[in-house]
């Protein structure tokens, strides 16, 4: 592999300016701040019990009862034995977050458009516009840290992909099999399934150039080695992906044993999330024009316009304070498009977009259709609910497609695919192979099709009334004049980003006008270029993403502070449970401070999910009961919250006197609603057809006591003069948590549709839970043979790339 001094210095030189740019945009880190992300904060009320315990014990628990009522801590932050991948990630993003973040995006890119055989300048053009990507830096401060990290590397892998596809078949297998690794490990499955779309879309493509030139043998060599590739890159995450999958099956994620719904009818059981579950957050057809103007559905659902709205001038002429009108107007509400709640557009920028048309007349060959048609696929996938017909399709028969949400976010695809047809297009225009005819006329038909663009949105405005859903609630409260000046700054908006991105697009089209003319060199072009990349996307990403997020480092390593509430409880030595009904299932501020029966997370345990549906948003405090809920978060009539105790709370364990016999999931969670769950447990005995004997004898001296609690062990001792049986308030997990009589392993069951419970022979009895996760031990003997083969074959293909011999052959 030629590596000349110069072209070491060269990419040293980039990676220097790639962690210039990434400290300078987010350059608060340099002061010691953080940058407050909301989901991020949800994320560690949901981990903190697990984060204590491992800082305190040193001890992985890979459980916590903090949150849903109990759950695995396989997406929590848990760390496997022989993860060296996550050690060698760590190496990689050794800036401050979320800089470090950024610096691989534009490093990723970077790398991927060498391996595409683009000179570094226009590399460095391509990263930047990729980089900068306004979608990309939104959700940075949003706090999707997982989706960004595997954003990050699937650059790095689609460049391993395209080497081998160029018989650069060692290099192609390190870097692919490397940076697969490195993608799982992220955490972020939904991304890298969205990216292995766009690999189907250009293997496909491929294969039809194979058939026309008569390449099929390299094609089929590199499919094969590709393969091979991403075998051992995904084999060396083992544990977290064979532990997620477990988790996955029993979560919300996984198929549901029920087969009716809340109010008794019947339902079709799917293998996956629902249709309207996996399409909430589609993005509008006209809304897609984000892409290219970033307030063309008027940006997030909170936009700041200050002095110059319409609306500040309508609050100061209505006699408001300056101060009021100004605050009113840095907090309106742009959004019109359907989504609930909108962080911001998904802007890929005017020049870029620009560059990316520029390529579709100028680029030739394979790179041009499997680019086009990865846009194209993405852009109508994100669709979702507003193009049901490929939706319903995907949903029903691709596989793995329905276990995925938010299919608007299927819109990172092309998000990668423009900047890299942008970039291809720029190296055709530098290029002294094609005529400067060519290239002009290209830039000619460019500019008229972004014209023609632009009409037809100027068109389309006569079309929209700029109305939102949101509306109704400020027009009762204001009135109907605030209103419809309200939409006039939406059209205001759409107005003026119409004509900002053609500004930009008419000044790229110049300066490649001049270029193409000799008018200015390459060097001059590069910087034209670049400054009109960074001026387009970080103008708009200034927007959303800012100083102002970022905060002092211990709010954001402690992002809930107690309240009096809080501290009252935690007085409370017991083991008990907290539920904030105004919270419910999707918050994480309780289970910072107690075990809670709530939580924040995408993939919700089903059981509970089912508990609620069914149960607790009907307000069955026997539910409540059996989970051992002993404090119930209300308010007073000035709005003060106050822990109400209930003092029906079954406590951590309990002796029944019946078991209710039922035959089906169905007829469980249901039978719940018509129990005392202090005296009877429901067992569905299709699954435990040993389980005879359903009535027990409890005397007043039986008793069962938790002696111990730590999240993945739980001690008790029980005393009965009878044989009997003991319901637990703990969730049932069958993937891990063994039951311990006296020391012998021994059989326990699912009760009451989501809880653990056992038979406890006559006497005096020690009963231990450990969650002992066979698949941390399975998981963790394959990735460690695999991270092995993995640091063997990259020495040994390095050595051989780097040996005169080897040198020679793949070049």
């Amino acid at each position: 592999m030629k590596l000349s001094a110069k072209a070491i210095f060269t990419h040293l030189i980039v990676i220097a300016l790639f962690l210039l740019a990434s400290v300078v945009y987010f350059y608060p880190v340099l002061q010691g701040k953080a940058i407050y992300q909301s989901d991020i904060a949800q994320y560690k009320g949901m981990a903190k019990e697990r984060d204590d315990f491992k800082e305190n014990t040193g001890i992985e628990s890979y459980w916590t009862n903090s949150a849903f009522g109990g759950m695995p801590t396989y997406q929590l932050g848990a760390n496997y034995p022989h993860d060296y991948v996550k050690k060698l990630d760590r190496l990689i993003r050794f800036l401050p977050r979320p800089a470090d973040y950024l610096f691989l995006y534009l490093l990723g890119f970077y790398v991927l458009m060498l391996c595409m055989k683009v000179k570094w300048r226009w590399a460095v053009l391509g990263a930047l516009a990729f980089g900068f990507s306004t979608y990309l830096i939104i959700i940075l401060g949003a706090g999707h840290n997982a989706k960004a990290h595997a954003l990050g590397y699937i650059p790095f892998l689609l460049g391993g992909i395209i080497l081998t596809f160029r018989r650069k078949y060692v290099l192609g297998f390190l870097l692919t099999a490397l940076a697969m690794a490195l993608e799982v490990s992220a955490n972020h499955y939904q991304m890298t399934y969205y990216f292995m779309l766009l690999v189907l879309v250009l293997g496909l493509v491929y294969l039809i150039y194979a058939i026309r030139e008569k390449e099929l043998k390299h094609f089929f060599i590199s499919v094969g080695i590709l393969v091979g590739a991403v075998i051992l890159g995904i084999a060396t995450n083992a544990t977290g992906l064979m532990a997620t999958k477990e988790y996955a099956d029993w979560s919300t994620r996984g198929k549901s044993a029920l087969t009716i719904s809340p109010d008794g009818s019947s339902k079709e059981v799917k293998d996956g999330l629902d249709y309207e579950y996996i399409t909430q957050y589609s993005t509008g057809i006209a809304e897609s024009m984000n892409i290219f103007i970033p307030r063309f559905f008027g940006g997030a659902t909170i936009e700041a316009l200050g002095e110059k709205s319409k609306t500040y001038d309508f609050w100061v002429n209505q006699g408001v304070p300056r101060r009021q009108a100004l605050a009113f107007a840095n907090e309106l509400p742009l959004y019109w498009g359907e989504k609930i709640i909108e962080a911001g557009p998904a802007y890929v920028g005017a020049v870029i977009i620009f560059l990316f048309i520029l390529g579709l007349f100028l680029v030739k060959g394979k790179h041009r259709w499997w680019l086009l048609a990865g846009f194209i696929f993405s852009l109508v996938l994100s669709w979702g609910k507003y193009f049901p017909g490929l939706s319903r399709f995907m949903i029903d028969h691709f596989p793995l497609y329905n276990k995925f949400r938010a299919v608007s976010s299927i819109q990172v695809v092309l998000e990668l695919c423009v900047p890299v047809l942008g970039v291809l297009a720029i190296k055709r225009i530098t290029s002294k192979k094609v005529d400067s005819k060519t290239k002009l006329k290209a830039i000619k038909y460019s500019v008229v099709t972004v014209i023609a663009i632009v009409i037809g949105v100027f068109i389309m405005k006569g079309f929209f009334d700029f109305d939102s859903f949101r509306d109704e609630i400020y027009r009762r409260n204001y009135g109907d004049a605030l209103v419809s000046t309200i939409k006039g700054d939406r059209e205001a908006v759409y107005i003026n980003d119409t004509i900002r991105s053609l500004v930009f697009v008419l000044l790229t089209a110049l300066a490649l006008w001049f270029f193409v003319k000799d008018k200015i060199n390459k060097n001059i072009l590069a910087i034209a270029l670049g400054a009109l990349l960074l001026i387009d996307l970080v103008g708009v990403n200034l927007r959303y993403v800012n100083e102002d997020d970022f905060v002092r480092q211990r709010v954001v390593k402690s992002p809930f502070q107690p309240s009096e509430l809080d501290q009252a409880l935690m007085q409370d030595p017991g083991v008990f449970r907290v539920f904030d009904p105004s919270e419910g299932l999707n918050g994480a501020r309780t289970s910072y401070f107690h075990r809670s029966l709530g939580g924040y997370h995408a993939a919700k345990p089903r059981a509970m999910q089912d508990l609620f549906e069914f149960h607790l948003y009907q307000n069955n405090l026997q539910v409540l009961n059996m989970l051992n809920v002993k404090y119930i978060i209300q308010q007073d009539e000035e709005g003060r919250s106050f822990p109400a105790v209930n003092d029906q709370a079954n406590g951590n364990a309990w002796f029944i006197e019946n078991i209710k016999v039922v035959k089906s999931a169905d007829e469980a969670i249901q039978a719940l609603g018509a129990i005392d769950t202090k005296t009877t447990a429901v067992v569905n005995t299709q699954k435990y057809p040993r389980l005879v004997k359903t009535n027990y004898q409890v005397d007043s001296l039986a008793h069962a006591q938790l002696n111990d609690y730590r999240p993945n062990y739980l001690k008790y001792s029980t005393h009965n003069a009878n044989d009997g049986f003991v319901v637990f308030s703990e969730m049932h997990y069958p993937h891990g948590w063994n039951a311990y009589l006296d020391g012998n392993l021994v059989e326990h069951y699912r009760v009451n549709y989501a809880l653990r419970g056992l038979k406890v022979p006559a006497g005096e009895h020690e009963i231990e839970f450990k969650f002992e996760p066979e698949v941390v031990e399975m998981g963790s003997q394959i990735a460690l043979g695999s991270n092995i083969a993995l640091g063997v074959l990259l020495l040994g293909g390095l050595v051989y790339l780097f040996w005169p011999k080897g040198r020679k052959t793949e070049d």
